[in-house]
């Protein structure tokens, strides 16, 4: 692949792209490549329709979570994180999770492949890895959470195509390497009311952040407060119907060497209702080491001032699995020091 740039201009909407041709196989899939290509490089984010998701499933989905968080602390709090242990699962209150070291304006609950204790991931004692915790009182939620759950990974996998078409390589290029076994996470949040004074800071339902992994797809509802940092200020990404957003996380960035940039996203939620969210997390492998790319003429530009972290993910070496352990404890430190 030759003369590959590195896009540096900013951007002032999150592109539309229908991902038909990649879900079903037939029509132009490289025209969708293309696109995806020139989203990544541009802004790192996207809407994606045409994806085939049940719209049933993603409406019982949302009922069955305002059912959950609808009810009183106490009846939440009997899923609550520490009673998962490593595997990372279960119900956070509100200020329970930190962004920068700050506490986020959400409450939640975490999700992961279901495993077994018999799988050898858990006999292992490896972190993240086990069984979901789910509300006894709501029959229907597990049920739906891990059908929802396939749905998104099995898309996950068709993204992960066009991704690899974008980027001129072999369409198994990831499942080969990095995405045969994903570490697929999986969180429901429920942003309150906007609390921010008329006339003083803004309280952030999460701060500027960026993902971890190589791809994210958002169900939001339709309460709004998605931004997406530009070079030109920040960028309202609003619900669209029918669609999710998808944005790239910090490996894929490593993995192109700043080709695709993992793009700073924040949440307030201005409106008088509670906002849900539903971020799926389709990630590399636990155990896999991620590396550069071959792509010719690119150079890594990594942008330290310009992320939230100040880090510089170029540099990182190792276990996809050390990368997200050492993001996740901090945001609960609580965790970390009881669990690590």
């Amino acid at each position: 692949m030759k003369n590959l740039q590195v896009v540096e201009k900013g951007f002032s909407s999150v592109p539309i792209i229908d991902i038909s041709a990649l879900v079903s196989g037939k029509g132009d899939r490289y025209s969708v490549a293309s696109q995806i290509k020139q989203a990544c490089q541009e802004s790192g984010f996207f809407y994606i329709i045409g994806h085939g998701i049940d719209k049933n499933l993603q409406q019982r989905l949302e009922e069955l979570s305002r059912q959950f968080f609808a009810q009183d602390l106490e009846t939440k709090l009997k899923i609550r994180m520490a009673l998962a242990g490593i595997a990372w699962r279960g119900y956070f209150p509100i200020g329970g999770e930190l962004t920068s070291g700050k506490p986020d304006l959400k409450e939640g609950i975490y999700f992961g492949t279901q495993l077994g204790e018999e799988h050898p991931l858990v006999q292992a004692g490896t972190p993240m890895h086990g069984s979901n915790l789910f509300p006894a009182n709501i029959p229907e939620f597990g049920e739906t959470l891990l059908e929802y759950m396939e749905a998104m990974t099995n898309l996950g996998h068709t993204l992960m195509i066009g991704i690899a078409l974008s980027l001129g390589l072999e369409e198994s290029y990831f499942a080969d390497r990095y995405t045969s076994d994903p570490l697929v996470l999986f969180r429901i949040f429920n942003y309150p009311p906007n609390l921010s004074p008329s006339d003083g800071e803004p309280i952030w339902g999460v701060g500027e952040h960026t993902d971890y992994g190589v791809l994210t797809i958002l169900k939001q509802d339709d309460s709004g407060g998605l931004e997406v940092k530009s070079k030109s200020g920040w960028v309202v990404a609003p619900p669209v119907p029918g669609s999710f957003v998808c944005n790239i996380g910090d490996m894929l960035e490593k993995m192109t060497a700043g080709l695709y940039r993992s793009t700073p996203h924040r949440v307030q939620n201005q409106s008088q209702n509670h906002r849900l969210s539903f971020p799926f997390f389709f990630d590399p492998n636990f155990d896999v080491e991620v590396k550069p790319i071959e792509l010719d003429n690119i150079v890594a530009n990594d942008h330290i001032g310009d992320r939230w972290d100040q880090a510089n993910v170029h540099d990182f070496r190792g276990t996809y699995g050390d990368y997200v352990l050492s993001k996740v404890s901090k945001v609960f430190p609580e965790l970390r020091r009881s669990l690590l």
